[in-house]
């Protein structure tokens, strides 16, 4: 494949970004990240607003980008660095609603699969049906490190839907008995361009809200306080991959 760059959504050269990608949903998010935990953080992208930095982080080169909502976003900007940029690692930090009675608000979910209601992997012709799974590496260093800085976390599947709104809300609280975690829009549309890249992949979200009860977070502090899940995904994004 020839490597165009800058593509008509990232106006950098491979060597303006980093081998592994933070990627929150949220471009003020990334700033936020960019502002508070790297050093010498430069602005690398902000075609159409969303934002892309580079920096370093326990001494290490690592960036941070927006990838938007949903997967038809997520898939853009994650082939894109993998394709074109030459990135090895995306690694998204974003909400997500809990569907599972364990599962608080504020606590920490790192998808190990990504169930979807999305019709994304039909591009590839597969003759059955894709499971999308994150990379093992990934997911083995955030446990361990997770563990090590005694969050609070779970480890399962996640469900990414193609729908915030959903008229039929039953449909989401149905993938709860299959022991799905929580419902986000991005992450199968991650893993899927990251294993047909031959790249590396994984989600770690907060859970900002919970479908069962009810208690959801304000928007301020889903942008800024998800703190904990930002230092762990830049301790796995700087260690040994």
């Amino acid at each position: 494949m020839k490597k165009n760059y800058p593509t008509p959504h990232i106006n950098a050269t491979p060597d303006d970004i980093a081998k592994t990608v933070l990627m929150p949903g949220d471009p003020l998010r990334a700033r936020f990240v960019a502002e508070n935990f790297m050093e010498n953080a430069v602005l690398f992208n902000n075609v159409r607003g969303v934002s892309g930095y580079t920096g370093s982080y326990n001494g290490k080169k690592v960036s941070v980008m927006a990838s938007g909502m949903g997967m038809p976003s997520m898939g853009i900007y994650s082939y894109e660095l993998f394709n074109f940029f030459d990135v090895d690692n995306i690694i998204r930090i974003g909400s997500a609603g809990s569907i599972n009675d364990n599962v608080k608000v504020r606590d920490i979910v790192l998808g190990m699969g990504a169930c979807t209601n999305s019709s994304y992997a039909e591009q590839y012709h597969l003759a059955g049906t894709y499971a999308p799974i994150a990379s093992f590496s990934l997911l083995r260093r955030a446990a361990d490190m997770a563990e090590k800085l005694k969050l609070s976390y779970h480890v399962g599947n996640l469900l990414s839907s193609d729908t915030f709104y959903n008229e039929f809300s039953e449909d989401t609280l149905d993938w709860s008995k299959m022991n799905v975690l929580a419902v986000e829009m991005e992450a199968a549309a991650l893993y899927m361009n990251a294993a047909r890249s031959g790249k590396n992949a994984l989600a770690i979200c907060t859970v900002s809200d919970s479908l069962l009860t009810g208690e959801s977070l304000p928007a301020l502090e889903r942008q800024t306080s998800f703190t904990d899940m930002m230092k762990l995904a830049l301790e796995v994004a700087t260690g040994d991959i």
